[in-house]
C-alpha cells in the first residue's frame, strides 16, 4: 500500500508523539483520523492545519463500543475501510523518576491502568480494523513500545510491564493475522525530546541518555515517527512481528 492509498488511525493522536505521528502520515499523502480523548482542542487544531485530509475523532480506546464508532466514522468519512493502524494512547502517565511509585509501594491498580490503555486499547483496535483490512485482504498495525523493559534505566514498573505485554500480544497478532496479509510490529522509543508525558523529565536525565547513546544525543517525536512510516509503508511488506528500537543506539541488542 502506498500512503496515498491509505486511511490511518493514529490513537492518541491529539499531542505530544501522537501528533508527530499524524504530521508524519499526513506529510506522506495519507488520510488520518486523529483518535483523541480529552485533547479535543488540540486534536481539532491539529485537523485544522492538516487540511481536508485529516479529522479528529473523540473515543477512549479502552471502551470498545467507542472504537467500533471510531472506525465507522472513518470510513464513512473517507469511503474506504481503515488500511493502517498506530497504536499510541497512552493511559495517564508522567515520566518523572523521582516521583515514580517504587516497588514497595506501587499497587495493582496503577499496572491495571496501564494494561487497560496499552493493551486492551489495542486489542480493541486491533479487532475493529480486522473486518475491514480483511476485505482489503492487506493491512498495518504499527504498536508504540518502550526500550525499558531491555534497558530499565528508571524501572516504571507499571508502565513498563503494559508495554512488555504488548509486545507479546504484537508477536502473537503477527502469527494469527499473516495470513490476511497484515502485518504487526512495534517500535520501541526511550525517552524523547519533547513530549508531553517527557516534560516532567528533568535535564539532567536527558543529557546522561544522550551521553550514553552512540549519537550523543536523545530521539526526537519525529524521528520515532519516521521508523512507524516504515512498517506502514511498501518497504516493509515482508516483515512482521518485530520490534523496532529507535533510541540513538542506547539499546543495541
Amino acid at each position: 500500500m502506498d500512503f496515498d492509498d491509505q486511511l490511518v488511525v493514529v490513537t492518541g493522536g491529539g499531542r505530544g508523539l501522537g501528533a508527530a505521528l499524524v504530521r508524519a502520515f499526513a506529510g506522506q499523502g495519507a488520510r488520518v483520523v486523529i483518535d483523541y480523548r480529552r485533547s479535543r482542542e488540540q486534536a481539532e487544531a491539529l485537523a485544522g492545519e492538516l487540511g481536508d485530509q485529516v479529522i479528529a475523532v473523540e473515543a477512549d480506546v479502552t471502551d470498545r463500543a467507542q472504537v467500533d464508532a471510531l472506525f465507522a466514522t472513518a470510513r464513512e468519512r473517507f469511503g474506504t475501510p481503515v488500511t493502517t493502524v498506530v497504536n499510541n494512547a497512552l493511559a495517564d502517565f508522567a515520566f518523572n523518576g523521582d516521583a515514580r511509585s517504587r516497588a514497595d509501594a506501587i499497587t495493582w491498580g496503577e499496572f491495571a491502568g496501564q494494561f487497560e490503555g496499552s493493551v486492551r486499547g489495542a486489542l480493541h483496535t486491533a479487532q475493529a480494523a480486522l473486518p475491514g483490512m480483511r476485505e482489503l485482504g492487506a493491512g498495518r498495525i504499527v504498536n508504540v513500545g518502550t526500550n525499558l523493559f531491555q534497558n530499565p534505566v528508571v524501572p516504571y514498573h507499571d508502565y513498563t510491564a503494559a508495554k512488555a505485554a504488548l509486545l507479546s500480544l504484537t508477536r502473537t497478532l503477527a502469527a494469527d493475522l499473516g495470513p490476511d496479509g497484515i502485518t504487526v510490529n512495534m517500535v520501541s522509543g526511550g525517552l524523547l525530546r519533547t513530549t508531553d508525558a517527557s516534560a516532567a523529565t528533568p535535564e539532567a536525565v536527558f543529557d546522561a541518555i544522550a551521553a550514553n547513546t552512540p549519537l550523543r544525543r536523545v530521539v526526537t517525536p519525529e524521528e520515532f515517527a519516521d521508523a512507524a512510516l516504515f512498517f506502514a509503508s511498501p518497504w516493509s511488506r515482508a516483515v512482521t512481528g518485530q520490534n523496532l528500537v529507535v533510541d540513538g543506539g542506547l539499546v543495541n541488542d
